[in-house]
């Protein structure tokens, strides 16, 4: 079978719940979507979770349970770096912020694209404003969210970019030569600048920051696009 067929298949299976919760089926159909097709089985082995400043955490997709786990915790917000989706994680996240009282802000990014200077500014005013502690994640914790967290280390802690860099690093899964290694790209190039002639990151974002020369500038390896597009679905 190829993968027209199969993915025409998943397309009408998620027609079929996708947009609610209201049933036994659609329940249980939202939570194999999580599990099989978004990979959420893996996650309920390995959390792939830090803190990178007190009271804020970098981490993959939380499931109910991990959700429940950090109320518990007293995280107050969570940061949802894939915005607002149809995925199973996505409404049964929804679902379980509102039981536990956390705050769910969705704020998409790529993890192949560089975002606009504007996505970088606002997402610097929502990391000022969400309440301490707060969580941010993507699907794997590997590309958005350690970019998110290399972008709040360099905003809000003044860290260097050697610093910021170790986010986006093995460490968490993230393939420096694969799509997603344009954000390593990126902050590469802002310690370039910096140490020619001495900027804070703010400003070199909202003086200097071109990303569509950076995308220009950045060549992807074979070997980690394959790894990462085919075999891990990254988004």
């Amino acid at each position: 079978m190829s993968k027209g067929p199969i993915r025409r298949w998943q397309r009408r299976w998620k027609d079929g719940w996708t947009g609610r919760l209201d049933s036994p089926r659609a329940r249980r159909d939202a939570t194999i979507d999580m599990l099989v097709f978004d990979h959420g089985l893996i996650r309920t082995l390995w959390r792939n979770e830090s803190e990178i400043a007190p009271g804020v955490w970098r981490s993959n997709q939380p499931d109910p349970r991990a959700i429940r786990g950090l109320a518990e915790r007293g995280i107050r917000a969570i940061l949802n770096l894939r915005g607002a989706t149809e995925y199973g994680s996505y409404l049964l996240e929804a679902e379980a912020c509102r039981a536990a009282g956390i705050e769910l802000v969705d704020f998409k990014l790529s993890s192949r694209e560089l975002p606009t200077r504007e996505c970088v500014l606002d997402l610097d005013a929502l990391f000022a404003r969400l309440p301490r502690p707060f969580l941010f994640h993507c699907k794997s914790g590997a590309d958005r969210s350690g970019f998110a967290a290399a972008l709040y280390l360099l905003l809000h802690e003044g860290a260097s970019p050697e610093a910021a860099l170790a986010e986006l690093s093995w460490r968490h899964l993230h393939l420096a030569g694969g799509p997603a290694g344009i954000m390593r790209f990126m902050i590469a190039r802002y310690a370039a600048d910096a140490a020619r002639e001495p900027i804070g990151f703010r400003d070199w974002v909202e003086t200097r920051y071109d990303p569509a020369a950076l995308a220009l500038a950045y060549r992807t390896g074979r070997t980690a696009g394959f790894v990462s597009d085919r075999l891990l679905r990254r988004e």
